[in-house]
């Protein structure tokens, strides 16, 4: 008793305003449903419903909704995915149309199908003379009606499932060599299957009771295009108690739809997290041995030249076999980059060639060009096995030797064991190598990776890097790997691209880029002080105000970036003497762990902020804690300018 009450107080209570209203909306519904259960002749029921008249009704209805749900998938699916995807004049007059006829009052409709389709109307003498077709008092044209006030529900039902559906998995199928129809039968239709079905569902049961426009055009002959909603109008003046009977038919027929539909005719894509095999143990992140005697793939070469216009403005080239680290603060045209190699955005414009192949103008899916993005995009409705196989097929391969490929790639990433489960049943690490594999089976001859592991926690990170590092080694393409983590730029990368407002700030060897980066947001990525600034005779005058005095001398005028390693920062308690010129006085408003060390940022009236790097026992020596003064100093010979 008590698990009820608590389970009846659960939530907010609602306010007696809004409550009563809402139940008198409930009874005003409610109210025509329970009259047509209580004048029932519950006794007559079974002789109503199997009078000839009636079943033939019922037939016919049956098979005009059924061809009017073929009809409206057939031309409302396309109109749905149409809406959805694509901007183009006149959209929302075209969607304007799809919602009319549900506004619409039937006979209008009726009226409209007439003036239309009739025999004087605009179509109906062309399709008399030339297909002896005569719509009007014909079980095509009671098709045409039920169609015309239906097939909004299916459109707009799958509309909304497309519109919550993120393209990333469309153009992930697209850079793997799907062509745009085999997208859309492969990976849309599947991923909005709910709202389509649901959507379906809706269209069968509104061609079902469609009444006024069906016989306002297609007249009332019975066997022909009397269907079960006519009947009803009929009985009502012979037989009050039949037509209740055949009432309570359809008003069953439509509960049940809504009841199956629980719900769901919103049409949005919902994608079920499957629970992994019972009694099967949860692999660890880490790599598994790769399969004896798995053969290497081809050794094919393909080096990139890239002119990048638009939003970004760079010249890319690269030798084949090269792995090139893309780096550079939120919103300096990494992504953009790689979507324009792509051929996926209007922001830049991108002249590709690799190799010998000039594939500017080709479609994103002949592209060669593969793109792993951050959570790696895989198909939720297909396993490990068909999502790497998925690129092979799209290219022709049969699927048999697409499979056994397939599983070989994911041998040689650690997951074959995993090839029968859904990307559901998957981890983070298992996920990401699955995706890496899926890539990289496809054959592509440029890899775009965008941040591929920056969902992942350190030590899945670390295993899913180590195997990313092996196969990139052997891959005969170039891959562009978009980062914010300095390991992953210096440990896979042959040379650092540095992107800032979509240019090229700077493009070298990673060991260039940890000396002597030229941009502010990199050196503080690197975990260094970085003040830009203009030089003098006597060092540096900083943007954020100040002079430093530096060792290393730039004519003056110079734009340059001063670059200061934490641990280089001394911090006093008093004013410091000796050989420091660099000493200004601040205050401690952060101190942050890292390792064994740790890092205090000093804010200072006098210029920019400074992060030192020290020991624990240094800081409980100097009493660090926010909000205490203290002196930062800095030798200039440790202080490294980089002109820009």
């Amino acid at each position: 008793m008590n698990r009820l009450r608590n389970r009846r107080t659960t939530g907010p209570r609602a306010p007696l305003a809004l409550t009563v209203p809402a139940l008198l909306a409930v009874a005003f519904l409610l109210l025509p449903l329970v009259g047509i259960l209580a004048r029932t002749s519950w006794g007559e029921l079974g002789g109503h419903l199997t009078r000839p008249e009636t079943t033939q009704a019922l037939t016919l209805s049956l098979v005009v909704s059924g061809w009017a749900l073929a009809v409206s998938v057939v031309l409302g699916v396309p109109l749905a995915w149409l809406l959805a995807r694509v901007e183009f004049p006149g959209k929302a007059f075209v969607r304007s149309l799809v919602l009319l006829p549900m506004v619409l009052p039937p006979t209008v409709g009726g009226v409209a199908l007439l003036l239309a389709f009739g025999r004087r109307g605009l179509l109906g003498p062309w399709l008399e003379d030339t297909f002896g077709l005569t719509l009007p008092f014909h079980t095509s044209g009671a098709v045409l009606a039920a169609t015309f006030v239906a097939m909004p529900f299916l459109v707009i039902s799958l509309e909304g499932a497309l519109g919550g559906l993120r393209p990333r998995y469309e153009e992930t199928a697209a850079s793997l060599g799907a062509s745009p129809l085999r997208v859309f039968l492969t990976v849309t239709l599947p991923m909005v299957a709910p709202g389509l079905a649901a959507g379906a569902a809706l269209t069968w049961a509104r061609a079902l009771g469609e009444f006024g426009a069906t016989i306002t055009f297609a007249g009332n002959l019975p066997g022909t295009t009397q269907t079960l909603p006519l009947q009803v109008y009929l009985l009502l003046q012979d037989s009050p108690e039949a037509a209740t009977s055949v009432s309570l038919l359809l008003l069953a027929i439509a509960m049940v739809v809504l009841v199956a539909l629980r719900g769901r005719w919103t049409g949005t894509p919902r994608v079920a997290r499957a629970e992994p095999a019972v009694g099967v143990e949860e692999p660890d992140d880490g790599p598994r041995p790769a399969a004896v005697g798995v053969p290497a793939p081809p050794a094919e070469r393909w080096p990139l030249h890239a002119d990048v216009t638009g939003f970004d403005e760079l010249t890319l080239s690269a030798d084949a076999g090269t792995t090139v680290a893309v780096v550079g603060p939120n919103g300096a045209g990494k992504t953009t980059l790689l979507r324009a190699l792509l051929g996926l955005t209007p922001r830049s414009h991108a002249a590709l060639r690799l190799g010998d192949l000039d594939v500017t103008a080709l479609p994103p899916h002949r592209r060669g060009v593969a793109w792993v993005p951050q959570d790696g995009a895989l198909f939720p409705h297909l396993t490990a096995l068909a999502n790497t196989a998925y690129g092979l097929r799209a290219h022709g391969v049969p699927r048999g030797e697409a499979r056994r490929e397939a599983r070989e790639w994911l041998d040689r990433l650690g997951v074959g064991h995993l090839a029968g489960r859904r990307p559901a049943q998957l981890s983070g690490g298992q996920a990401q190598r699955v995706a890496l594999a899926r890539a990289l089976a496809a054959r592509p001859r440029l890899l775009l990776l965008d941040e591929p592991l920056a969902a992942l926690d350190q030590t899945t990170r670390a295993h899913v890097r180590h195997t990313l590092r092996t196969h990139l080694a052997g891959f005969g393409g170039v891959c562009l790997l978009v980062t914010h983590d300095p390991v992953e730029a210096v440990s896979l990368a042959d040379r650092v691209l540095v992107l800032d407002d979509g240019r090229a700030v700077q493009d070298a060897a990673p060991a260039e880029v940890t000396r002597h980066p030229r941009s502010p947001w990199v050196a503080r990525m690197l975990g260094r002080n970085a003040w830009p600034g203009v030089a003098e005779e006597t060092g540096l005058r900083l943007d954020d105000g100040g002079l430093l005095h530096t060792a290393d001398g730039l004519p003056a005028g110079t734009p340059a970036l001063a670059v200061v390693a934490p641990e280089a920062v001394a911090l006093h308690r008093e004013r410091p003497g000796g050989s420091p010129r660099n000493v200004r006085p601040g205050v401690v408003r952060e101190l942050t762990g890292t390792g064994s060390r740790l890092r205090v940022l000093v804010t200072s009236a006098d210029g920019p902020d400074v992060v030192a790097e020290i020991t624990p026992q240094a800081a409980a020596d100097l009493g660090l804690a926010d909000g205490v003064e203290v002196w930062t100093s800095i030798k200039a010979t440790e202080t490294t300018v980089v002109a820009l």
